[in-house]
């Protein structure tokens, strides 16, 4: 059990907890809720014993072997899956002793330890945690360091799991994961027989998980029973006791309820429509709950547009050769379409193509007379100019609006005072995305094109995201691990699988079910039943697999070339940003030297950007290439 009395902590001279306690007991599954900022990944580090708290008492029992998921990106040379085993403190430990122990007796005994942990099967369960986490049999002897940062988070999150524990801590696992890598470890945390605390903004993945939500809140830990969905009702009727708060809930329920009525009218009879239908009617109930967020906006109608926005003939997509092929898609004004598909299969390489940012290999592109369109992509936070604030960034965009409006705007983004006023160098990821997605929403596009819009955002905040999607007018494409969002916010699925882009006839629900029968059936099959169903002819097969190996190379060069131009960008811009650091530069006399300074900057910053995106498309076409020769 972990049982907190009256427990206080400060950070930075911030008050995160007064007098807070809370019980967990031994094999509960808590979701730990709150606002960015609000202490909860500090309360993870008091429990493993990385922060002292300031007074009160946290008791632990002292047997229990705890894991946690690491933030930080390691660029170790040990292959993926030595760096995963060594998760496995106790075993790596064993190992250790065995390597230097020159007694017979000792090493017997070291050999009888092996056998109580399993030792013989470790390997073979880091192999599978890897491959549920979106990692290619080839990839798993490949080092940390040739793997972009998102997919070393990964590992992280296969270190954490492959620890034997009593407690375990996960810190938003999800954020760097696809749909399907998430479903997959639903379904590993759901057997996991120890304590689990989490955070996550991911609420289908919380309701999921957990039988417990803690909501930090004004320095105080409030326990719910129950799943997320749980903790949003009961908090909704806590509120409404509240009698300040009555008239605002009425108002959000009643703007809710207008909201599905015109819903209900358009709704097909697809089954994401319908299934978006019914998630709308229960936003109704929930509503209250988020009365008090901090955070408030809505898209501006679309304006003048064009039918269609946007249309894709015949195209092949990819790098140097395609990963979709002969691609037909058109968006029309109003179209909501969520993408499926595992990591690797081309979702972000389709979205890049309809952004204009990648351009296709072959077919068409056209974009609508009136198309204005609204791009949030993965790496958007690093085109924010860090050393401007948010009013500024906004400013630059639209000259002509006052002020006061910028302010106003930012406000429901939580933007207020000194923090839409100062620079964003120092803002958190939660921070950095929700002035990333502002900026989209100040363009007033007509058309979204939002990958994994939800990473780093905080529960509330995704719940402004969805509202606002839910009302807006324009088209909507979407790709995200977040079920609940996809749920609310669009009415048909598209799957990009095998090469393809084609029409998912079913719900989230329906496509869950498919992947667990198409992992199920492949996990089934016997080895040599390929062999049984057709003949195998050896020598094409060597010819495939040499015609592969022989893209291979050139993409493994390149992609080494760009490694080496980021680096010197990066140095580049690490040295620039030194010496603008100093104070001086920014008299009159040196308004000119600044200029060219910071006109290089840009220059850099977005030469990085370039070089980066063209590294990440090669890495994925390299997968593609590794997991057909693997497959082969």
């Amino acid at each position: 059990m972990i049982e907190m009395t009256d427990l206080s902590l400060q950070r930075g001279g911030k008050a995160l907890l007064e007098s807070a306690s809370l019980r967990v007991n031994p094999g509960e599954n808590l979701a730990l809720v709150g606002a960015n900022g609000s202490g909860k990944s500090s309360l993870f580090k008091l429990l493993s014993g990385e922060l002292a708290y300031d007074s009160g008492e946290l008791r632990l029992p002292a047997n229990w072997q705890i894991a946690q998921m690491r933030q930080e990106v390691d660029a170790s040379e040990r292959p993926a899956i030595e760096y995963v085993i060594d998760g496995h403190h106790e075993y790596r430990r064993i190992e250790a002793e065995i390597a230097g122990c020159e007694d017979d007796h000792h090493l017997a005994e070291l050999l009888s330890e092996l056998e109580v942990i399993h030792a013989y099967q470790i390997r073979s369960d880091a192999e599978r945690l890897l491959q549920g986490l979106g990692f290619g049999l080839g990839e798993i002897e490949r080092p940390v360091n040739a793997f972009s940062g998102g997919w070393r988070i990964r590992l992280n999150l296969a270190q954490a799991l492959m620890c034997p524990s009593d407690l375990l801590l996960l810190d938003e696992p999800t954020n760097h994961l696809d749909l399907d890598a998430s479903l997959w470890l639903e379904q590993w945390l759901r057997r996991y027989e120890g304590t689990l605390m989490l955070i996550s903004h991911d609420r289908d993945f919380i309701d999921a998980c957990c039988d417990v939500v803690v909501h930090l809140e004004n320095h105080q830990l409030h326990r719910y029973r129950g799943n997320y969905s749980a903790f949003e009702r009961q908090r909704a009727e806590r509120l409404a006791q509240q009698q300040q708060a009555f008239e605002k809930q009425q108002a959000e329920r009643a703007h809710m309820e207008d909201f599905v009525r015109r819903f209900r009218a358009k709704a097909s009879k697809a089954k994401q429509a319908q299934s978006r239908l019914k998630a709308l009617e229960r936003m109704e109930e929930i509503a209250p709950a988020h009365v008090d967020s901090p955070f408030k906006f809505r898209f501006y109608e679309p304006g003048q547009v064009s039918d269609p926005l946007l249309n894709l003939s015949q195209a092949d997509l990819g790098y140097s050769q395609p990963l979709l092929s002969g691609v037909n898609l058109s968006i029309h004004p109003g179209s909501r379409i969520g993408l499926l598909g595992a990591n690797g299969a081309g979702k972000s390489t389709l979205m890049k193509s309809l952004a204009g940012t990648q351009p296709l290999l072959s077919g068409q592109r056209q974009g609508g007379e009136h198309l204005r369109m609204g791009y949030f992509h993965q790496h958007q936070l690093e085109s924010l100019d860090l050393d401007a604030s948010p009013i500024l960034q906004l400013q630059r965009l639209r000259p002509e609006a006052r002020e006061q409006d910028i302010r106003n705007f930012l406000g429901g983004f939580n933007f207020r005072g000194e923090r839409a006023e100062g620079h964003c160098r120092h803002f958190s990821g939660g921070e950095k995305a929700r002035l990333a997605l502002a900026i989209i929403v100040w363009q007033r596009p007509n058309m979204l094109l939002l990958d994994e819009p939800t990473n780093h955002l905080d529960l509330e905040m995704c719940h402004a995201l969805t509202t606002a999607l839910q009302e807006f007018e324009g088209a909507v494409i979407v790709v995200s691990h977040d079920r609940h969002l996809l749920r609310n916010t669009v009415d048909e699925l598209l799957l990009v699988d095998q090469g393809r882009v084609d029409a998912f006839d079913g719900s989230l629900d329906d496509y869950r079910l498919w992947l667990l029968a198409r992992n199920k059936d492949a996990g089934a099959r016997p080895q040599g039943s390929v062999a049984a169903e057709a003949p195998v002819d050896k020598k094409k097969a060597r010819q495939d697999a040499a015609a592969k190996r022989a893209q291979l190379a050139p993409l493994r060069k390149e992609i080494q070339k760009l490694d080496k131009r980021m680096q010197q960008l990066q140095d580049q811009l690490a040295k620039l940003e030194e010496t603008l650091a100093d104070s001086e530069l920014y008299s009159d006399a040196n308004k000119d030297k600044l200029k060219t300074l910071l006109a290089e900057q840009a220059s850099l910053r977005s030469e990085n950007d370039d070089v980066e995106e063209r590294w990440l498309g090669l890495q994925e076409e390299m997968e593609v290439l590794e997991a057909e020769m693997d497959g082969a």
